[in-house]
């Protein structure tokens, strides 16, 4: 075999066993570890065949039928069938509807919505990130535009009652009032109840506003009917596919077509949203798009449309409820006082520990969650609460009697935080040496990752045995 031949057709790990030596760790750590991060999921073996498939050799920018280089006939056919299946998968009539799957990701896909809805500095209006709002909704502080989304725009919060955790509608309307925007976003990225979207709505029409729903954590849930779907109520709808949905790793964004309006001498306005989304995509932001993850998009939306599907979203809502009732057993503080979705948000405030030091303490016992910030907190980067979710665990077939083992892991190991704590003082640097080199202290936290690393490896991994 020349030189050139060995390069081209050697597997990974012999051409890069260095590279190899790491995937196989990150493959135990995923096997060995509960995955608690709401917004991960572990995606299907025929996504994945997607992923490494010739589909990513190739170059078609432009939409099907429209495209800037040639050779793309069957590209074509793989952009159409993951347009259609999405369209599908959320019951929507392909002459009220239509979809754009050529976003790279989630954050691409709103950005994408902003720009060709609105003009540089248009305003537009999403939940706090402290309250529960992702980065794409507007995020800024008081001294810095911290999302390119307030950067290019100008962005105006709306908030949760910091008492029940709840979105407080009333406020958001009369901020509407004032504010005036011109897209109000109905999304979470840390809430755990479902939206009124029909409120939402009607405040977008008493503004003359958009309602752009992002439904990147849910779009599982709604696809599956177990929660409201935004599709009654929005012009405007985004998701990731990588998260409830179980897909690759990319974005959808799906808009209005047909009559929006009809003016008082019976006039029809027309949607004239399909050429500005699509511009905005490609040219405007994107060049070429991944038909290696289109092609995932197509296979985990046909998945979508099956029972199996369904059984495991009400799962993941069992699964999450059965979580939250278990901590709540335990003493812990649950933002809203539960969930109706797939993920619930714990305060610490109550039990003195802080988010970072829960999430440290977890993923050194192989329990993977993230820090979050809960109502009232007043720095993102210095949060009072954990998000955990229940997706990944519920792909890996644990069920509600699982998730009391999972809550007492949880509960043992914030129990061990407050123990190094005690003998670390308040900074979490000195937390994380304590946590390594007091031997009593190490050895809890030893002792407890094994007990969990032990129930992890029993529940099955889909994709391949060794990456």
């Amino acid at each position: 075999m020349s030189g050139n031949a060995k390069l081209l057709h050697e597997n990974l790990w012999q051409a890069d066993p260095e590279l190899m030596d790491l995937v196989r760790k990150e493959k135990k750590r995923q096997i060995q570890g509960l995955e608690m991060i709401a917004s991960e999921n572990f995606t299907s073996l025929s996504v994945l065949q997607c992923l490494s498939s010739c589909l990513h050799n190739k170059y078609s920018e432009g939409l099907p039928g429209q495209r800037y280089y040639g050779g793309n006939e069957y590209i074509d056919e793989i952009e159409l069938l993951a347009q259609k299946r999405a369209l599908e998968a959320y019951r929507l009539n392909p002459e009220e509807w239509g979809c754009n799957v050529q976003p790279y990701s989630g954050s691409p896909a709103n950005f994408a919505v902003y720009t060709g809805l609105i003009e540089p500095h248009g305003r537009i209006m999403g939940l706090d990130l402290p309250d529960g709002g992702h980065l794409t909704h507007g995020f800024m502080t008081a001294t810095k535009k911290i999302s390119a989304t307030s950067i290019f725009f100008e962005s105006m919060p709306y908030k949760v009652d910091p008492v029940t955790g709840l979105i407080d509608y009333d406020k958001l309307e009369e901020s509407a009032r004032i504010f005036k925007p011109k897209i109000i976003i109905a999304g979470i990225s840390c809430y755990s109840r479902c939206l009124d979207y029909k409120r939402f709505r009607q405040i977008a029409d008493a503004n003359g506003a958009y309602m752009f729903a992002d439904m990147a954590h849910i779009s599982g849930l709604v696809a599956a009917g177990v929660i409201p779907s935004p599709f009654e109520f929005a012009d405007v709808v985004s998701t990731t596919t990588h998260k409830s949905l179980r897909g690759p790793r990319a974005g959808v964004i799906f808009y209005r077509k047909g009559v929006r309006s009809v003016k008082a001498n019976g006039e029809k306005v027309l949607y004239d949203l399909e050429s500005k989304i699509n511009q905005a995509v490609f040219p405007g932001l994107q060049g070429g798009p991944h038909n290696h993850a289109i092609a995932g998009i197509a296979t985990c939306m046909l998945q979508a449309q099956t029972p199996e599907f369904k059984e495991y979203q009400v799962q993941i809502i069992k699964n999450a409820r059965a979580l939250c009732d278990g901590l709540l057993q335990k003493g812990y503080t649950i933002s809203t006082g539960g969930t109706d979705v797939h993920l619930v948000l714990v305060d610490l405030r109550p039990v003195g520990i802080t988010g970072a030091r829960a999430e440290y303490v977890l993923e050194e016992i192989s329990i993977a969650c993230n820090k979050n910030t809960v109502p009232g907190d007043k720095s993102a980067l210095n949060p009072s609460g954990i998000r955990l979710g229940t997706p990944a665990l519920t792909t890996r077939g644990l069920t509600e009697s699982d998730m009391a083992r999972v809550v007492d892991f949880i509960d043992r190991g914030l129990q061990l935080s407050k123990e190094i704590t005690a003998v670390s003082g308040p900074k979490l640097a000195d937390f994380k040496r304590v946590l390594h080199e007091d031997p009593k202290l190490n050895g809890k936290v030893q002792a407890l990752k094994k007990e969990v690393q032990d129930y992890s490896e029993k529940f099955p991994m889909p994709g391949y045995e060794e990456f």
